[in-house]
């Protein structure tokens, strides 16, 4: 699987689809880049969500790649349950473990792509150790542990200090962004520096949901111009 960091790249979070009806609803995403499947442990999040065979079942109903997002307290642990799982990005929270480097390389040697996340709270700065070593990097732009929040502004600094330090370190990593994202915002986030956009409620929640991704994407693509 290719990173492409200049496309806008749409990935729905099943948080928000009807888990009754998943295999339909992710039917009707199929024009996404990808699916965010969002892992909560109630423990480094206050949710309780879905776990390796879960994530084993939507690899069986969509051949859209699955972004694991682990907001779990032992990524160290956890992260070969969701790699055998099929997980095509493993995302772990840089908050939750004191072996980054060695979460990441795990992750790489199995096939897959590693994505380090943050919490609004953590400064970028904290990412200089790890940035050379991943595939992708995820802003949380809400505090983890619930969908259909309200994106928090700041979050626009904070990506624009992670564009500032991937050019600084000659990466360029997919910049990940989760949390009340929306056509209505997509074009200052994505001028910002983001190129992945996750979609929850905007995609979900939408009666149309191929014609939501579009309207996402046409939206984030077009701070490629205000940057031309």
């Amino acid at each position: 699987m290719s990173l492409d960091t200049r496309k806008i790249l749409i990935a729905p979070s099943i948080l928000s689809a009807d888990l009754a009806n998943l295999s339909a609803d992710l039917k009707q995403v199929e024009t996404a880049d990808y699916v965010h499947f969002d892992v909560m442990d109630g423990h480094f999040v206050p949710n309780l969500t879905f776990g390796p065979g879960m994530l084993a079942a939507v690899k069986a109903a969509t051949d859209v790649p699955v972004d694991a997002h682990l907001m779990i307290s032992n990524p160290d642990e956890m992260v070969p349950a969701y790699l055998e799982a099929g997980a095509d990005i493993v995302t772990f929270h840089l908050e939750a473990t004191n072996h980054a480097n060695r979460v990441a390389a795990m992750i790489r040697e199995h096939g897959a792509k590693a994505g380090v996340a943050i919490n609004p709270a953590t400064p970028v700065i904290m990412l200089e150790d790890i940035i050379d070593y991943v595939d992708l990097v995820l802003v949380m732009s809400v505090n983890p542990g619930f969908g259909g929040q309200k994106f928090i502004p700041t979050s626009l600094k904070k990506l624009r200090q992670v564009k500032h330090m991937c050019s600084d370190h000659r990466v360029s990593p997919l910049i990940e962004v989760d949390g009340g994202v929306s056509e209505k915002n997509a074009e200052k986030i994505c001028h910002a520096g983001a190129n992945v956009l996750v979609a929850g409620s905007a995609v979900f929640h939408a009666d149309d949901r191929a014609k939501a991704i579009a309207a996402i994407r046409a939206a984030g693509e077009s701070a490629n111009q205000l940057k031309a």
